[in-house]
């Protein structure tokens, strides 16, 4: 008989309860900090139709994915020819009607367009879901993971874009981050760039290259763009004008100005960087990156990525936002702006830097044992008063040494063990032990409620 490889897919991962313990502690705050600032929750489904999604992403995002199979015979009138030359791509179109959502962006999207007549705009929702991508499994990215998205969608203020940045800030400082950089770009001062080195009908192979230049540097965008056969003179220009970014930023302003989308933009720029220092900041840093592109399928106004200070690990969040993403699905001109928590590398930051509370490894407040079958019932009844005023308390299921009962909490990380004997029984007290410091006293009920409720 040959022996089952048990194993999940690659890019997923199983929660035990210690891990799940600290993940809550990102969801939990991350909630928190949404509704201090008056957002809904919202859930859509894991799949969405085939055609809702695709085309969102552009051509990579296609790409990534997850396709489901129709039900039944999916072959049966499949095109023979495509099928024969191997067309993959005419061929999902045919096979899969369905796919598991890439983002939650564009299910939000789908969602106000199907319910546009029953919401109070602007409407303000958070979601925090799992969502799919075929990628390639490395540190820090996985094929199944979870976001945790804010938008408001319904007003173009740019006072909205103020909220989601001041939500990064808390957000991050309730989880104990002592610093985190938020980078910020505008659509408009990129297409201004376009403009200013004559290649504005060719935007979106500019700034692919150009998002890569953390990555590979300038000689890696020029070598790009070189390969596309961009014209010398447009990369030169666009080498000008990233110099000047870090060197000379009046001087950068004083030729984004010299478009109509570039003043539009610097305008923008100003009114944000005017509010924020208004507003002040609890452990954000943020500042202008004009190389910053991502999300350009969608976004039309700011960009924003955020990263964590001092470790190794890309982008923790981002956003940015989008004039008309309803009107793909025929809800035109309602404007909106979202960002996301990328919840799992979160985490993984949080693990690096020991940022998790040290009362994260039991839930449990106190754990009860007993020494004889005479004392199980009052101990069960001690227990259930516990829980009535709020107090995490676990029964040893089973009648068993002291021993084996002692090791169950220790192993659980229970920090209180209270112990029912028959002559506790009758004076109605426990013996009440600390599992840290080892020391032991009897004790009533009241006085073990006090001391739970104290600590």
């Amino acid at each position: 008989m040959s022996k089952f490889n048990v194993s999940i897919p690659k890019g997923t991962r199983d929660f035990s309860p210690s891990v799940m313990k600290k993940r809550q502690v990102i969801f939990q705050t991350i909630r928190s900090v949404f509704e201090l600032y008056g957002f809904e929750p919202l859930e859509t489904p894991a799949m969405e139709n085939y055609e809702t999604l695709t085309g969102k992403y552009g051509e990579e995002g296609d790409q990534l994915l997850f396709k489901i199979l129709n039900n039944g015979d999916y072959l049966k009138e499949v095109n023979s020819e495509w099928l024969s030359a191997k067309e993959s791509k005419k061929l999902t179109a045919e096979i899969c009607d369905r796919a598991l959502r890439y983002d939650l962006t564009i299910p939000f999207a789908r969602y106000v367009a199907m319910n546009h007549a029953q919401l109070t705009f602007p409407f303000k929702r958070y979601q925090i879901q799992p969502v799919w991508r075929a990628d390639r499994p490395q540190k820090g990215r996985y094929r199944e993971f979870y976001q945790c998205d804010v938008d408001i969608i319904g007003t173009d203020s740019l006072w909205s874009e103020v909220d989601l940045i001041k939500i990064y800030d808390r957000a991050f400082a309730k989880l104990g981050f002592n610093q985190v950089e938020i980078l910020i770009n505008n659509r408009k001062l990129l297409m201004a760039v376009a403009e200013l080195c004559g290649c504005a009908d060719r935007f979106v192979e500019m700034t692919v290259a150009l998002d890569k230049l953390d990555k590979v540097g300038w000689e890696g965008v020029k070598n790009e763009l070189s390969d596309k056969h961009f014209e010398v003179q447009s990369i030169n220009e666009l080498h000008r004008l990233i110099v000047l970014k870090d060197n000379n930023e009046e001087e950068l302003l004083a030729s984004l100005l010299q478009t109509e989308m570039g003043r539009r933009g610097v305008e923008e720029w100003k009114f944000l960087s005017h509010a924020l220092k208004e507003m002040g900041m609890q452990c954000a840093v943020w500042k202008w990156d004009l190389t910053l592109a991502r999300g350009l399928n969608y976004y039309t106004g700011f960009i924003f990525e955020v990263k964590a200070v001092g470790v190794s690990m890309g982008s923790i969040g981002g956003g940015g936002r989008y004039d008309d993403l309803t009107g793909i699905f025929g809800l035109p001109h309602v404007s909106g702006v979202g960002i996301s928590f990328g919840a799992d590398r979160i985490y993984d930051v949080m693990e690096e830097l020991q940022l998790f509370p040290a009362d994260t490894t039991s839930s449990t407040q106190i754990g009860m044992a007993y020494f004889s079958e005479s004392t199980i019932m009052d101990t069960q009844k001690w227990a259930e008063v516990l829980r009535s005023n709020g107090i995490q308390c676990e029964v040893y299921p089973e009648l068993a040494k002291m021993k084996k009962q002692f090791k169950w909490a220790d192993d659980k990380k229970i920090p209180l063990m209270a112990v029912m004997g028959e002559d506790e029984m009758k004076e109605g007290k426990v013996s009440l032990k600390n599992l840290s410091t080892g020391e032991q006293t009897m004790v009533t009920l009241q006085e073990v409620l006090l001391i739970l409720k104290s600590n």
